[in-house]
């Protein structure tokens, strides 16, 4: 077994050759003095590949002078690398986040090295990789080099991702909080939109919902319910309160029953201490916890997601704004699949019903060039500010009125002139 070495950052990355492909761990866990370590060598490299989803911090790869070494090839985009994306310093992969791993494991896309950030070992040599197993797992396992940044501030989570030291080729130790997310104040809409959703919940529920002002607008409003579940691909701290309270106690749930399940977190440092030695949380990769076939074991499944538009049809545009990739197709269609094949399960999409611009999100036809992330074939609930409708077996003239009847007002009437045009020609 071989021992673990402790190096500097420029040492640890100094392996590292032009035209090789660099894994970066995300979110919360983003090992962010690695990456800045490589980004310095850039006049010694060129053409190194980076693969990730979503990454907290400075991508200083996807920035002058360092993006003419660097190129990004992102399965999910960030703020940090939406610019690179969109030009011809990176690209993007669309993928469900389900089906990441196959890309590693199938060697689709080798890996060259893995990048990742976890906590000190403890006495028998193993680390945590904290708040995000996600993808990181599998790309441990097939990367030919592991570096690693050991951080204290990083959580011991129980699940899936322990990981030996004697799996490390060179680790460096760092001493820094490690990404946190704060909630904002839910806007009105929000507030609206969140009590909607809620109505839709029942006891006994299993949850998904992702980070943002409504998911937390739905938790605020579930204070009277009782026995609810989390099988998540992420969450953040709105759950706090409902554990404190005996609200979410995981019993119903046929899969981990009394577990908490998820493959990622971002909130606070409370959320962090949260987890930090919990076995209530399990953390697992996304090859789990976003697997369909596990997701619909639990009964009545609440997916709940968001979308940028959704057209008169009901096809969902949830991560590009017309040719612009915005984001990515993460994990919705994993869930409002796995909600919708549940037993008392419902796939919701949530979103309000105009821009901050005034402009309608429920639209005659998708944007130029915007991709659908969801269709209209596996679209059931859809929920704005004015209430919520089921699309689930409405022929698409039925969908465009009920899509209509919880537009905006001042939208209505134009919606439904186009409605008429495109529908009845």
């Amino acid at each position: 077994m071989k021992s673990l070495k402790i190096v500097s950052a420029q040492e640890a990355v100094k392996e590292v050759k032009s035209n090789q492909r660099v894994f970066l761990q995300g979110a919360a866990m983003t090992p962010n003095v690695l990456i800045d370590a490589l980004c310095e060598r850039y006049e010694d490299l060129k053409n190194v590949e980076i693969i990730q989803i979503h990454t907290e911090g400075k991508a200083l790869y996807t920035e002058p002078p360092y993006q003419d070494s660097f190129k990004t090839n992102s399965c999910f985009v960030g703020g940090n690398v939406r610019k690179a994306v969109n030009s011809n310093f990176g690209a993007y992969i669309p993928i469900f986040l389900s089906e990441i791993h196959v890309l590693f494991r199938r060697n689709i896309l080798p890996l060259d090295f893995a990048f990742i950030q976890v906590s000190p070992p403890d006495k028998h040599g193993y680390c945590s990789l904290g708040v995000s197993v996600d993808i990181t797992l599998p790309a441990i396992q097939n990367a030919k080099k592991v570096i690693a940044q050991i951080n204290p501030h990083v959580p011991r989570t129980h699940g899936d991702g322990i990981i030996h030291i004697s799996q490390f080729d060179a680790a460096i130790e760092v001493d820094q909080p490690i990404h946190s997310a704060h909630l904002s104040e839910p806007t009105d809409i929000e507030k609206q939109i969140g009590k909607h959703v809620a109505e839709l919940i029942e006891d006994g529920a299993t949850l998904q919902m992702g980070i943002g002002g409504i998911p937390n607008v739905v938790l605020n409003n579930l204070t009277n319910h009782k026995r609810l579940g989390i099988h998540t691909e992420m969450f953040s701290d709105g759950i706090l309160p409902l554990i404190e309270k005996g609200i979410i106690t995981g019993e119903e749930k046929a899969v981990k029953t009394g577990k908490l399940v998820t493959c990622f977190a971002v909130g606070s440092p409370k959320l962090y201490d949260f987890v930090d030695d919990n076995p209530l949380v399990h953390f697992k990769e996304a090859a789990y916890t976003n697997d369909t076939a596990i997701i619909r074991k639990n009964p009545k499944v609440t997916a709940i997601n968001s979308a940028i538009e959704i057209d008169l049809t009901g096809q969902v545009c949830a991560d590009t704004i017309g040719k612009i990739q915005y984001s990515g197709v993460g994990g919705q269609m994993d869930f409002i699949r796995g909600a919708a094949l549940s037993e008392g399960g419902k796939a919701i999409i949530a979103l309000p019903s105009v821009t901050k611009n005034g402009i309608s999100k429920i639209v005659p036809y998708l944007k130029e060039g915007a991709g659908v992330t969801t269709t209209r074939a596996h679209v059931h609930y859809i929920a704005t500010e004015y209430g919520v409708v089921n699309l689930f077996g409405k022929n698409l003239k039925q969908r465009a009125e009920a899509l209509i009847s919880i537009s905006h007002p001042d939208h209505r009437e134009e919606l439904s002139r186009q409605a008429f045009e495109r529908l009845n020609a």
